[in-house]
């Protein structure tokens, strides 16, 4: 079985709040109870360490068994220590010797799904190394003085935002945090610091972290806006010759073609894939992404993304793919509509899309706010996909009225 510990521990001084951060409450529930839900949302069986602050053990002991129910006998609680480091030691030495591989997570980064932390067992297990949950940096990135002067542009290809929960062997993390000498800014970093690799899979957009009033202004907007969708989803139609339709079901569909650039990288689905030839275009070529675009476009009847977007914008050269699903997020939603799934289909000889699907589904589900389901075929050798001149990309969604 695998280990989750929990860090719950921080003080939350930037949420200007008395209570500990993961004390605070958002749509009703405190941050640590929205944490373990998705840690116990779970289909693999865990033993669960929450570390919280000393002087709150008795009420996070509290919210921690009445969202376990049943499994409550799967968590422990324990005080943290001064600072993150100690607080992860000691939920590393109160975890059951027999839990491998082991996630951290932090509390703050409450929303994230359950497929995240799935994703991130099965990496560790299948690889053997650390593994971290990123998000591709979509922001242009500078590099300032002391003084603030702009010194150079980063190049932003390489770079990635890190998330939680991160995971790692056992054996591997227990020998890294007794060997630790100095502080280090995330778990991932101590692990490599002692010689072992860290690999990355997708994050997810859910998994932002709640630091400011913000962040938590931004939380309770998220939760009013599922419960609302929850309540809409539970009126019925009625029976009979009475029976009145509730909602207003579109759907749309969206097709992109990319050539395929060997001198490019190749970003796809949101995800880079390291030694694959890359796809043309005047962003990154993101076939997968564009196409969830054209799809959702479609569906909310407005137009399409070369019409929405264009390729003259010189803000959007070389920009990935998760940056005009955002934007493309911003359109329908703002237009009324709730989006209620998306089906993606790649039509490619490559990359092979198996050993990814799920990154990919729950990257694009995280940035979409619905379930995006990936499937893949080929042509047999037929046509330019079937040469591997291009990648074609058949996308649907369905959206719904919120009007």
């Amino acid at each position: 079985m695998i280990g989750i510990i929990v860090v719950a521990a921080g003080s939350g001084t930037r949420l200007g709040r008395d209570l500990p951060k993961a004390l605070v409450a958002v749509a009703g529930r405190t941050i640590l109870e929205h944490a373990l839900y998705s840690v116990f949302g779970m289909e693999e069986e865990a033993r669960v360490v929450v570390v919280a602050p000393a002087d709150q053990l008795a009420e996070a002991e509290a919210i921690a068994r009445a969202v376990a129910g049943v499994a409550h006998d799967s968590v422990t609680v324990v005080a943290g220590g001064a600072t993150r480091q100690e607080s992860v030691a000691a939920g590393l030495a109160a975890l059951d010797a027999a839990a491998d591989p082991v996630l951290v997570h932090d509390a703050a980064r409450s929303f994230t799904p359950s497929a995240q932390f799935a994703l991130v067992s099965a990496a560790v297990a299948a690889t053997g190394a650390g593994v971290i949950p990123v998000l591709a940096v979509t922001d242009t990135i500078k590099e300032a003085d002391a003084a603030g002067r702009v010194i150079r542009t980063v190049d932003r290809s390489s770079l990635v935002a890190v998330q939680t929960p991160q995971g790692f062997p056992r054996a591997e993390l227990d020998a890294a945090y007794a060997g630790a000498t100095v502080e280090y800014t995330d778990d991932a970093a101590l692990f490599a610091a002692a010689g072992h690799d860290v690999t990355t899979v997708a994050g997810s957009a859910l998994a932002f972290k709640i630091t400011t009033p913000w962040d938590l202004r931004r939380a309770e907007s998220l939760q009013s806006e599922s419960r609302q969708s929850e309540s809409r989803q539970s009126e019925s139609p009625r029976s009979g010759s009475d029976r009145r339709v509730t909602t207003d079901i579109r759907s749309g569909i969206g097709i992109d073609v990319h050539a395929v650039d060997p001198d490019a990288p190749l970003w796809l689905g949101g995800l880079f894939w390291p030694g694959e030839p890359g796809l043309a275009g005047h962003s990154d070529g993101d076939a997968i992404c564009h196409a969830v675009c054209d799809a959702l476009l479609s569906a909310a009847g407005l137009g399409d993304i070369g019409g929405l977007f264009g390729t003259s914008d010189p803000e959007l050269a070389g920009a990935h793919g998760d940056v005009f699903v955002r934007r493309t997020i911003e359109q329908v939603t703002g237009a009324g509509f709730r989006i209620v799934n998306v089906a993606v289909q790649v039509v490619a000889r490559r990359p092979k899309l198996s050993g990814r699907r799920l990154e990919i589904e729950t990257l694009l589900s995280g940035l979409v706010g619905a379930p995006v389901s990936v499937s893949a075929t080929t042509t047999d050798g037929l046509g330019f996909t079937g040469r591997g001149d291009g990648v074609a990309v058949v996308t649907t969604a369905l959206v719904e009225s919120s009007r």
